[in-house]
């Protein structure tokens, strides 16, 4: 195996990662420090660190990442708008750079000499998360269990624990949950168990944070976000940090139904994936952050942006989060956002989010030109045609040549 004599494993507490932390024990013979990030996955995590003490581990790190990972990740991705193949809002894969960082941090501070996961080798996330550690630390070592060990079942996962008394809850560890399911403050997602037919309609039970647009009111609810620079600073006027303010948009577009997708997607492995994602509270701020940008964007800004952001988000969905390229995209779309600032009002009804209104002292909408009523002088309509006919010049060549329309 290598000698490793320390190793820092993002450690859930959960079957996987308890059976990888005596594994790491027992094959590399090394000391292993645990690290559990809070991300606004909703659990109880004082569970972890009783199981990793009960395995002899001394250095244990629960991490409240909450207002780091939506101040420094979710709220920079949302200034670009990032959609990856025109839909998914990316929630897992913004995750994965926070806690490589973090990885990489904890491995400075206790001078472990490697950094263990949990991931599959037919995800994207052991992508992103030894990308990011090389990015970071680039002599660190990476240990990908599941990539190196037999345990291909879940009944092999289970007679090593009981070979080892592990502590978990055997009532429940060898129940397989039909989804494999993943969630932090921007999202939850699911895949596996019946997601795996792309012809299945996932039943209503699967969803955990949303209502059916169905069940949803019947009346609307209007909100208001207020943005600074591109960021959302408040809700309904009144100022929140990042993460509470996305968990509250979070509990309120989930009371209307708001932000649920099913999606096949392209993994950067190479297959296809077909997975189902709640993301209430994104769903809602892409709709408003295009909104205010809307008014206060250049066209050729705002169409720059347009253009450059599939391959921005699609960076991030491959695991890119700390490129160069990332990093320079991000200085440009960061230095657009300097006059993204006002309110924009939001209407959520049914499954739906509508803009029913936007306002802001930098605004480049300007009434006066853009009226159907009289302009003052403001727009002189007869420059429009010296405009069309320069434009249309070559278009009148190619027809006086005879060209048929598309050659």
């Amino acid at each position: 195996m290598g000698s490793v004599s320390k190793v820092v494993l993002a450690y859930s507490g959960g079957l996987d990662t308890s059976i990888i932390l005596k594994w790491l024990q027992e094959e590399y013979g090394c000391e292993v420090v645990t690290f559990t990030a809070d991300i606004g996955q909703g659990e109880e995590l004082e569970p972890a660190r009783a199981k990793a003490q009960a395995m002899g581990v001394k250095q244990i790190y629960i991490d409240d990442l909450r207002e780091e990972f939506v101040r420094d990740f979710v709220f920079p991705m949302f200034r670009a708008n990032a959609l990856y193949e025109g839909e998914y809002l990316l929630g897992t894969s913004i995750a994965r750079p926070l806690i490589a960082k973090r990885l990489v941090e904890i491995a400075r501070e206790t001078g472990a000499d490697a950094v263990a996961h949990g991931a599959t080798g037919k995800g994207n996330d052991q992508v992103r998360f030894e990308l990011g550690a090389y990015a970071l630390e680039p002599g660190l070592r990476v240990i990908a269990p599941w990539r190196e060990w037999t345990l291909n079942s879940r009944e092999a996962l289970m007679e090593y624990a009981r070979a080892r008394s592990i502590p978990i809850d055997f009532s429940t560890a060898g129940k397989k949950s039909p989804y494999s399911m993943d969630a932090n403050l921007l999202h939850i997602s699911y895949e596996g168990g019946g997601l795996e037919d792309p012809w299945w309609e996932p039943e209503e039970g699967m969803w955990r944070w949303t209502r059916s647009a169905e069940q949803a009111p019947d009346q609307p609810e209007y909100l208001e976000i207020a943005f600074a620079a591109g960021d959302p600073v408040s809700l309904n006027g009144e100022q929140l940090s990042p993460a509470a303010l996305l968990a509250l948009l979070n509990r309120k577009g989930g009371e209307h139904g708001i932000g649920r997708l099913d999606l096949v997607e392209n993994r950067y492995v190479g297959m296809k994936s077909r997975g189902a994602y709640e993301t209430p509270g994104g769903t809602i701020l892409l709709k408003a952050h295009r909104a205010i940008e809307s008014l206060t964007l250049d066209r050729g800004v705002a169409h720059l942006k347009d253009e450059l952001m599939p391959r921005y988000a699609e960076l991030i969905y491959n695991g890119y989060w700390w490129s160069p390229e990332r990093l320079m995209l991000q200085t440009m779309i960061d230095a657009s956002q300097q006059y993204v600032n006002g309110v924009v009002r939001l209407k959520l009804y049914k499954g739906q989010v509508t803009v029913a209104g936007r306002k802001s002292d930098d605004s480049l909408f300007d009434a006066r030109i853009a009226t159907f009523e009289d302009d003052r002088g403001a727009y002189n309509q007869k420059d429009a045609e010296g405009f069309i006919r320069l434009n249309g010049l070559r278009l009148r060549i190619a027809a006086s040549k005879g060209r048929p329309m598309g050659a």
